[in-house]
This record gives structure tokens, C-alpha cells and sequence, in this order.
């Protein structure tokens, strides 16, 4: 009788990068310990009163819980020479909360309760940012308010993803595709930033927008977005 062939048992892989959960419950912090180890991304808990380590100590991801405590915190990462540029994730209830401390960057949202297969899902979508494996990932999840005006109507957005092309943005607003639009928003330190463009896609309350190649403008995204990877 043929012995069955077996599989040893998956292993997560090995340690590469560090995530700092920041003042979350335990619960949360043992759901998303599991779902970066899955990755290879280290987690190490941090009380809110030891912000100083945010500053002090290098992380490549942070996630808070979105509080009246948070704008600190995140000041003290995004002010660090080795934060400045890590990936911050937002824990809490929708994306308007996010949009409240759009001037820190927070790259994606964790909503609540959390739950493992969203939260899963979303480590899945930018772990490759989180350990610097920019070639193989192209957009920068960026959460911040996004100006959209096109034919005399303006309405707000949140982005959700950024390239050197063009973004996504959520909005429950009606915006066709083919329409012609100029997006305005700010990019961490960077002067706010306006850029010619076309609806390119849509869906219910998302839609995306193709920079217009002609658009000069458009460079500084790029510089950017290259400065950003290369950090």
C-alpha cells in the first residue's frame, strides 16, 4: 500500500516589519496580530501614553483607534524622521471619522466592530506596502478629502487609492463616465495639489479618476509617490 503523501504544516512567515497597535482592546489587538503575522509583519503593542515611542522608535505600519487622542499620536509618527513615511492605519467607524485627521495621511481604515475577514482583507491589500515590496504594488491607499470640480458642480470625496495615473475616491455623488474634472487635495506636507482629469470607471459610491497626461501638474504626484516608496 502506497503511503499517502502529507504536507507539513504552513508556518507564517518570518518577522520582516513591524506594526504598532496603538492603545486598541485586546480583542482587536489579537485579531490584528493574527492577521498581520499571516504576513510577516510584526506587532507590538503600545499604551497612548508612551506616544514617544512613535517618535522615537522605527515602525513601518501604526494602527489607532480613532480618537479625541489620536491627532498626537499621529502627529508624533508623521513628525519622526523613521514614521514619517509609515503606512497608518485608522480603527473605528466609518470613513468620515477617517477624513477628520486627513492632514496625517492614513492610508487605510479598519472599520468597527472589527471583523477578521474585512480586517484580513485589508492586510492582504497593502502588506506589500507595509514590507516595501513597491514593485509589485503600484497604489498607495491614501484616505483624504478630495475637491472634484467638473461643469460648474463640486462635490467632495475621499480618496482611496493613489497612482502615478490617476485615484480612486468614494462618494455617494452621481459622477459619468467620460466627464472632465479637476481633483484638489493634499498630500501629507506637500502644498495642495490640483490636477486635470476624466472619470474613468464607476461604481455605487466610488469612481475613479484618469489624470490627463497633458497635465504637468500631474508630475507631483509622481515625485511623490516615488519619494514616498523610496523612504
Amino acid at each position: 500500500m502506497e503511503k499517502a503523501f502529507v504536507l507539513p504544516p504552513s508556518s507564517p512567515r518570518k518577522a520582516t516589519a513591524r506594526a504598532a497597535l496603538v492603545d486598541l482592546t485586546d480583542a482587536s489587538r489579537t485579531l490584528l496580530t493574527e492577521c498581520f503575522r499571516q504576513f510577516g509583519i510584526e506587532t507590538v503593542a503600545i499604551p497612548s501614553q508612551s506616544g514617544d515611542r512613535l517618535h522615537k522608535e522605527k515602525f513601518e505600519a501604526c494602527v489607532l483607534s480613532l480618537k479625541e487622542t489620536s491627532g498626537p499620536l499621529m502627529e508624533a509618527a508623521r513628525t519622526s524622521p523613521s514614521n514619517s513615511r509609515c503606512v497608518l492605519y485608522g480603527l473605528g467607524g466609518n470613513a468620515q471619522e477617517a477624513m477628520r485627521y486627513s492632514k496625517y495621511g492614513i492610508n487605510a481604515m479598519f472599520h468597527e466592530p472589527l471583523e477578521r475577514p474585512a480586517a484580513l482583507k485589508l492586510v492582504r491589500a497593502t502588506h506589500n506596502l507595509v514590507l516595501h515590496e513597491f514593485r509589485r504594488y503600484v497604489r498607495v491607499p491614501l484616505m483624504t478629502e478630495v475637491s472634484v470640480v467638473g461643469e460648474g458642480h463640486r462635490i467632495l470625496a475621499g480618496s482611496i487609492e493613489m497612482s502615478t495615473g490617476g485615484m480612486s475616491l468614494k462618494s455617494p455623488e452621481e459622477m459619468p463616465v467620460g466627464k472632465k474634472v479637476e481633483v484638489s487635495f493634499s498630500l501629507l506636507t506637500l502644498p495642495r495639489i490640483s490636477v486635470h482629469g476624466v472619470v474613468s470607471w464607476r461604481k455605487p459610491k466610488s469612481f475613479g479618476v484618469r489624470f490627463d497626461p497633458n497635465d504637468v501638474r500631474r508630475l507631483k504626484v509622481k515625485t511623490w509617490i516615488d519619494s514616498y516608496l523610496e523612504n
